[in-house]
């Protein structure tokens, strides 16, 4: 029986609901990178890299090839770049909307009105 589209998508977002994985992808927006680059913009032991790397192979959004002694991930495609610009485009209006929040309940507080 095939998976439902939404679980499917729950899956797929579950997938990245981890924070070295998001850096991973954002850094792989500038193209690819070899791991010891990786391990030097992340804060992270190396296994755990690994570890986070192979789970982003598996699910087939990054891809890995071998240069020399070097293994260098990139983007399988363009649309996962596209969805990390879109989760930030996402994270700025409501963290602006949060901060439109803050100003109204600071206001009211002090018992100042804001002139619009």
């Amino acid at each position: 029986m095939p998976v439902p589209l939404y679980q499917a998508k729950a899956e797929f977002f579950r997938m990245l609901g981890h924070p070295v994985r998001i850096r991973v992808l954002e850094l792989l927006q500038d193209g690819p990178m070899p791991v010891r680059d990786l391990l030097a913009q992340i804060d992270v032991e190396r296994s755990n890299l690994s570890q986070q790397l192979a789970v982003l192979r598996r699910s087939g959004i990054v891809t890995a090839s071998r240069e020399a002694e070097t293994v260098v991930y990139s983007l399988a495609g363009t649309d996962v770049a596209d969805l990390m610009r879109a989760a930030r485009r996402i994270l700025t209006d409501l963290i602006a909307q949060q901060q439109d929040l803050l100003n109204e309940l600071r206001e009211a507080e002090t018992g100042e009105v804001k002139a619009s």
